[in-house]
């Protein structure tokens, strides 16, 4: 099993987060424009970590070169089913450098866009570092 799955499915944002480069790119499947770094990439993984429920992981696909991977899930949001892949790079350092979400069907993805929405001002603090402050 691959690290990042392994700490996703063990809910480890801290091993998250360590697998994140400085200047990860996070493109999200509700969002026109991608976020750029490993602070808000992190606060919005930990945000995706709240709303998601019964999240698990179905597929893993590798590339040949061993730094593209695709992980397919499957979760609940707000009673919808959702399936999903995460595409990950990985940089010449082992680090995550993007990091791409696609979901559906579209009642699924209106679902998460608006569960992600509700955590917008939690994500924005984490990702300055003041939530909680």
């Amino acid at each position: 099993m691959h690290p990042f799955r392994a700490a996703v499915e063990a809910g480890d944002q801290d091993a998250i987060e360590a697998l994140l480069a400085e200047d990860v790119v996070f493109t999200s499947p509700v969002a026109f424009k991608p976020y750029s770094g490993k602070a808000v990439t992190a606060a919005i993984l930990r945000g995706a970590g709240r709303v998601f429920e019964d999240f698990h992981y179905v597929r893993e696909i590798n590339g040949a070169d061993g730094r593209d991977h695709a992980f397919v899930f499957k979760a609940t949001i707000d009673g919808r089913e959702v399936h999903g892949c995460d595409f990950l790079h990985f940089d010449e350092d082992g680090l995550i450098d993007e990091f791409t979400v696609m979901v559906r069907p579209l009642s699924g993805a209106q679902a998460l866009a608006a569960a992600m929405g509700a955590q917008f001002e939690r994500i924005t603090a984490e990702a300055l570092g003041t939530a909680g402050a």
